[in-house]
């Protein structure tokens, strides 16, 4: 193997599935691998007592059972969620996906080998820590590069002599990034073999790991190796309602991370305000829907409100996760070097406002109400704060723009073209929001052309935009 070898960008390897949204090495963090658009989903493989290749990372089970003990059948009576190799094979078969093959136990390599050839999905690398098992599977002739793990502190050429992949495991080093040279990579080409990287959740890390010549970056977080891009010809913005709501609960920091790790522009949030006048990220009057509490948000206390689960309702996997405040919000979007819509629930104008500004981030926020008057006052207190106003709620384009001094016009998918295609090349931004998931619907707003799409699906929508022009 040559860098010429290399495919066009590195693939996304979800690190024991998308393990940061649901439990590793599940079938659930693997359908959200997917979701996500992970190119290969890295498993580990174990092998049960009489032989079957099952999918878990331990040696031993909560209980101190080694897993290597118990029978297929008296695992699952232990782990019920603990999926056969076959099943996530068929899966990744189902829904495009490679394989990672990480084998723990000597005794599952040559089943693991078979049940991948058989299959016969792509990509696939098929590796382990121990040289002892990439050694039978170089000898039994897989088809599929082999790659060695490498740990912290042995030699990556000399552990990875008889591989095809040199896979280095050195997260927990303080700046691996660094060891990455041109003197490495020299050597790894010279002795035609690839490279595979450690599992990665740091979006600058990330950021500089991911122009190296590498094969492969492994993340908990798979949509954070090859954020969205927008076409050259077409750059569009993309606004997350409530986040990544389909992968983390609604309007919170999981959600919103992850739509921004995804490289989508903007994050929408709701901003109520707390009995004691702090402002809180949460879509609803009530905390009844979307947390453990009941009741009015305003009628509790910052200190009360995160003392609150705002996760279970989603998944079991996000129990305590808190309600966030916008303080962190604003922190995550600088970060990212992203953009937020801001929306005033209960949460009056000034006190966003000043955290806004004191972030330093007015000219990256965008702001919306069902109260009219939360709007113009904003206006009063800033003529630089953008606000968004709705089409639909006005009638006609030039009233809409009118009333408060509107920056961004908010349109339907049944919209009129026209109106859209006034704004563009102004200074005012146009924005078609649409919650749904309809292939046709998708085609009608991008041939509207807008500056921004506020989505309740946004992975679904760009990769139809991405394939559509690509067919096209």
């Amino acid at each position: 193997m040559t860098k010429a070898g290399l495919p066009p960008r590195p693939w996304s390897i979800a690190h024991r599935g998308a393990s940061a949204y649901a439990p590793a090495n599940t079938m659930a963090a693997f359908r959200k691998a997917a979701m996500l658009g992970a190119d290969m989903w890295e498993v580990d493989i174990r092998s049960t007592s009489d032989g079957i290749p099952v999918v878990h990372h331990d040696a031993t089970l909560a209980s101190g059972t080694a897993l290597n003990s118990l029978t297929r059948d008296a695992l699952r009576d232990h782990m019920p969620d603990c999926p056969d190799l076959s099943e996530v094979v068929e899966l990744a078969a189902e829904l495009g996906a490679g394989i990672y093959a990480d084998i723990k136990d000597a005794e599952a390599a040559l089943p693991t080998l078979h049940l991948l050839q058989e299959a016969g999905i792509e990509p696939v690398i098929i590796g382990a820590f121990n040289t002892a098992i990439v050694d039978t599977l170089r000898e039994a002739g897989s088809r599929y590069p082999v790659s060695a793990l490498v740990p912290i502190g042995v030699d990556p050429h000399q552990h990875a002599a008889e591989a095809d992949v040199i896979h280095l495991c050195w997260e927990h080093l303080p700046a691996p990034q660094d060891m990455l040279t041109q003197d490495f990579f020299a050597r790894a080409f010279a002795d035609g073999k690839r490279v595979v990287l450690w599992h990665e959740e740091d979006p600058d890390r990330m950021a500089a790991i991911r122009t190296r010549p590498v094969t492969g970056i492994c993340s908990d977080m798979p949509e954070l190796v090859n954020p969205f891009r927008p076409p050259a010809d077409y750059p569009f913005g993309v606004v997350c309602h409530r986040g990544a709501n389909r992968i983390a609960p609604e309007n919170t920091l999981p959600a919103l991370e992850c739509a921004l790790a995804a490289g989508f522009t903007h994050i929408e949030v709701d901003l109520h305000i707390t009995a004691d006048g702090e402002i809180v990220v949460i879509h609803d009057p009530k905390l009844d829907r979307t947390t453990n509490g009941t009741g009015p948000v305003t009628a509790r206390t910052l200190a009360e409100l995160r003392a609150l689960d705002a996760g279970s309702w989603f998944d079991p996997f996000f129990e305590g996760t808190q309600i966030p405040t916008l303080a962190e919000v604003l922190a995550l979007v600088a970060r990212y070097d992203a953009r937020a819509y801001l929306e005033f629930k209960s949460a009056p104008p000034a006190p966003v406002l000043a955290q806004v500004e004191a972030a330093g981030l007015l000219d990256r926020v965008f702001f919306w109400s069902f109260n009219r008057d939360f709007l113009h006052d904003l206006r009063r207190l800033s003529a630089k704060a953008r606000i968004m106003a709705r089409r639909e709620d006005y009638g006609s384009l030039a009233e809409t723009l009118s009333d408060y001094s509107a920056d961004i016009v908010e349109f339907r998918p049944d919209a009129d073209a026209l109106e859209i295609a006034t704004l563009r090349g102004d200074d005012l931004l146009s924005m078609v929001a649409y919650m749904g998931d309809d292939p046709e619907v998708f085609d009608r707003i991008l041939d509207f052309r807008p500056d921004l799409f506020n989505l309740n699906e946004p992975f679904l929508f760009t990769r139809h935009a991405l394939r559509a022009r690509r067919d096209g």
